[in-house]
């Protein structure tokens, strides 16, 4: 008797075993999944050092000299920091107190800032990964850029992807009226191209980042209501459902604790969509002038500076902007696509 209720241990463990607890065993046995976990929660602490102003506080300090040169690149002449020193007036004064009444006073001027430049420390030559043409520190741009660029896209990710679940869900599992009229407005939204109903909310309600993550948010939930509501549907009607109905279960749970794990997959790989998508939707409308605030920076305003900045050569602004970029999406990407196959039940 003894044998026979240990045989059936295994079993019983294995059924007591929730969903999530199964999908990370899964994911740990990941290589790929798990390297892409540790660099995005990498990046999700540089966020938050960088928000309590422990990295990269000082971004807006000039460091350096105009188009500070990359370290590894090594010394190299930069004209663009010495074109004030060749554009000094040659030859000897001229007066212009007879057309400029503020002529005595530049003399004043000049001597405070060659004082003010005498105490300040020396901008340095080249910089870890460059600077702007300010001098600013390139590298802390791009930290800084982080924390606002990827802040606005999980977050109108998770705004967008919480309410196109929450209405395919309704739509899917009750249909009826309730499914026409979510169809309806589903209609709405998507008979406007996507792009331009982001630029129509810019342009009404304002710039900020706030104004951002709603405006994305609002906009972005149609794709995923779609998928959500065809698989509510075929999933309402299963057994399980079923089974979860005669025991008593009540509509919400069965939409969102028996259904929704079996369906996770889906909302995952869109929100990994969602986030790649709205950083580059961020990046668009901070290089159009729409996005965040002139006194703040993110990766669309260092990529609209960069635009002017190739023209003479100077190319490290782009390059930091777009690694940084590149990296976060990749592995953001990979690790939804991980957390995708250890949720899919028919591949459990």
């Amino acid at each position: 008797m003894a044998a026979a209720v240990d045989s059936f241990e295994p079993e019983r463990d294995q059924r007591s075993r929730g969903v999530w607890l199964v999908a990370w065993r899964r994911l740990k046995q990941d290589r790929v999944g798990m390297a892409c976990l540790a660099t995005v929660v990498a990046f999700m602490a540089l966020i938050l050092l960088s928000a309590a102003g422990l990295v990269a506080g000082g971004w807006q300090l000039e460091k350096g000299v105009p188009y500070a040169h990359p370290s590894f690149l090594g010394e190299r002449p930069n004209v663009e920091a010495r074109s004030t020193d060749l554009a000094a007036p040659r030859g000897p004064p001229v007066d212009i107190s007879d057309i400029d009444p503020l002529a005595p006073r530049y003399d004043e001027w000049k001597k405070r800032a060659a004082e003010i430049q005498v105490s300040s420390p020396p901008r340095a030559e080249t910089l870890p990964f460059g600077g702007d043409r300010w001098g600013r520190d390139v590298l802390a741009k791009a930290v800084k850029g982080a924390q606002i660029s990827i802040f606005v896209g999980v977050f109108a990710a998770i705004m967008a992807t919480c309410i196109g679940t929450v209405l395919g869900a309704v739509g899917g599992y009750f249909g009826g009226r309730a499914g026409d009229f979510l169809e309806w407005v589903y209609n709405v939204f998507t008979a406007i191209p996507n792009i331009l109903l982001i630029f129509a909310f810019a342009a009404v309600v304002g710039r900020g980042i706030d104004t951002v993550i709603v405006i994305l948010g609002l906009t972005g939930w149609t794709g995923i209501y779609r998928l959500v509501r065809a698989e509510y549907i075929k999933h309402a009607s299963r057994e399980y459902v079923r089974a979860a109905q005669a025991i008593g279960a009540s509509h919400l749970s069965r939409m969102f604790v028996h259904i929704l794990p079996n369906i996770s997959h889906v909302v995952l790989v869109q929100l990994s969509l969602l986030v790649v998508g709205f950083i580059k939707a961020e990046v668009i409308l901070s290089f159009l002038g729409l996005g965040v605030p002139i006194e703040m920076v993110s990766w669309g305003t260092m990529l609209a500076e960069a635009q002017t900045e190739l023209v003479i050569g100077k190319w490290w602004q782009l390059a930091a902007a777009t690694l940084f970029m590149a990296v976060f999406l990749t592995a953001f990407s990979l690790l939804t696509d991980a957390l995708r196959d250890a949720l899919d039940p028919k591949l459990r």
